[in-house]
């Protein structure tokens, strides 16, 4: 379709979208569980589908598919249809004695009009997550899917198309134009998922319109592997978190921090799991079906610069390094003997390479994460729990979890996101509920009664002694 054509038809959905949204304020949790079950039904009989558009585009494996991308959006639904009637109750608020004789209580209504920018890398997780909240708050949505991800991008616009309206949510495809012009409408609120580089740009563009944002970024997440820990279960998390997905998640380990005498046993034990999980029959990890690819070649690129510098500037290969253009096959990669002038431990790797930093004390672990931006996760493995309160109590992050990577992304109890170059804002669960919601203040006062009418002017004598009453007792 002609750009302008595009164009012309964003303006169009936008337009029926804020009317609608006006409409959708008056929603009941019925009308909104209703589109959230049908989205649920959908995906149940479309599973097949979803799997074979996704491993179509990076050959991600359908077990991954299912834990990663299905179950993470199924298991949000039914959480929040569960819960969504309660979330939808105003909350009554205590008052103090300045405000006797009033009542308040916390409403909670939907920002309105809403834009979801989805990533690549979990490309229907991603984008449809956010519309779970989106619904369950009461906003309508626009979804822009990935480019890099055709084929999951094309699904997700023919499942929308065929549960919604476009007043209500709607799927525009293309490249960073599109995402452009729909950044320029006045949204009321808008759900980025990428990079903190493109974040900022997201950011700059939400202030023209004053829009709301929840900002899901990614950064350095590190895993610091104490002295004082079981070496073949950190060593089977670590490579787990590290490289489902072919590292390509923004809350994997980006790096890893591990204490200078257990340095050698923990490589090692890295390398087992490695050939343990994709390479059990010694055919080749590019031969395993478990292991997924790059996306493009532009990123197998990138992260063939990534290596090629830390291996110039004097890198250890320990595992892995091999690379096949032809099929975007990064091979796990475990390095040691890196330094800081290298290019993989100051830029965010979102791949399948993972570098090892040696620490003589815990407070050296800590300076080396507070000395870089605050990552979106951090994980620590201990069996000692001063040093976990310790590195939890003096380092931040957006989330963090003991003895295990990334699996906190499952808890719907939990918040995610990330904090100032990591995200802003939270979402999953009731806390994804509330990013679309304005937790509107209201207070109910008696017709002819006030607490405050002694201090409006003139002011007098009692209304001194009022003022003075009020300070000393409140």
């Amino acid at each position: 379709m002609d750009e302008s054509l595009i164009e012309l038809e964003i303006s169009k959905t936008f337009s029926l979208q804020k009317s609608n949204s006006i409409r959708l304020r008056e929603s009941t949790s019925d009308y909104r569980i209703k589109q959230l079950e049908n989205l649920l039904d959908w995906i149940k009989t479309h599973l097949d589908d979803i799997r074979k558009a996704i491993h179509a585009d990076f050959k991600k494996p359908y077990s991954e598919i299912d834990i990663s991308e299905i179950f993470t959006v199924t298991s949000e639904i039914k959480y929040v249809i569960k819960n969504l009637n309660d979330w939808m109750e105003p909350k009554k608020v205590s008052r103090s004695l300045a405000l006797l004789g009033t009542s308040s209580y916390i409403q909670y209504e939907p920002k309105g009009t809403s834009l979801i920018i989805a990533p690549w890398n979990y490309p229907f997780n991603l984008a449809i997550g956010p519309l779970v909240s989106a619904l369950a708050a009461g906003c309508t949505a626009i979804i822009k899917p990935s480019e890099m991800t055709p084929h999951a991008s094309a699904l997700i616009r023919r499942m929308i198309e065929e549960l919604y309206e476009p007043d209500t949510v709607a799927v525009f495809e293309g490249e960073v134009e599109i995402s452009q012009y729909l950044l320029s409408k006045p949204f009321d609120h808008i759900f980025f998922t990428g990079s903190p580089n493109v974040g900022k740009i997201i950011m700059k563009a939400a202030a023209e319109n004053l829009s709301s944002v929840t900002l899901e970024l990614g950064g350095k997440s590190p895993a610091i592997i104490d002295k004082d820990v079981d070496l073949l279960d950190a060593a089977s998390k670590v490579i787990w978190g590290k490289f489902v997905n072919c590292g390509q998640t923004c809350i994997a380990p980006d790096y890893v921090l591990v204490h200078q005498d257990i340095q050698l046993p923990f490589v090692n034990a890295l390398n087992d799991e490695i050939t343990k999980m994709y390479n059990p029959k010694n055919k080749g990890i590019e031969h395993s079906n478990d292991y997924a690819r790059i996306v493009n070649d532009k990123h197998l690129v990138r992260l063939n610069s990534l290596l090629s510098d830390a291996i110039s500037k004097g890198a250890k290969v320990e595992f892995g390094g091999k690379i096949n253009v032809n099929e975007n096959f990064f091979e796990p990669t475990i390095l040691t003997e890196v330094s800081e002038n290298m290019d993989v431990l100051n830029e965010e790797i979102f791949g399948p390479i993972l570098p090892i930093v040696n620490y003589v004390d815990i407070h050296e672990a800590i300076r080396f994460v507070n000395s870089k931006p605050k990552p979106l996760a951090l994980y620590v493995f201990s069996n000692n729990e001063n040093s976990i309160n310790t590195i939890l109590n003096k380092t931040s992050s957006g989330g963090a979890v003991t003895n295990d990577c990334v699996i906190h992304f499952l808890h719907h109890e939990l918040p995610f996101g990330g904090i100032n170059n990591s995200g802003i804002g939270k979402a999953h669960g009731h806390h994804g509920f509330l990013a679309f919601s304005n937790e509107k203040a209201v207070l109910k006062q008696r017709v002819g009664l006030t607490s405050s009418k002694s201090l409006y002017p003139p002011y007098g004598f009692t209304g001194k002694k009022i003022t003075s009453f009020l300070l000393k007792w409140f």
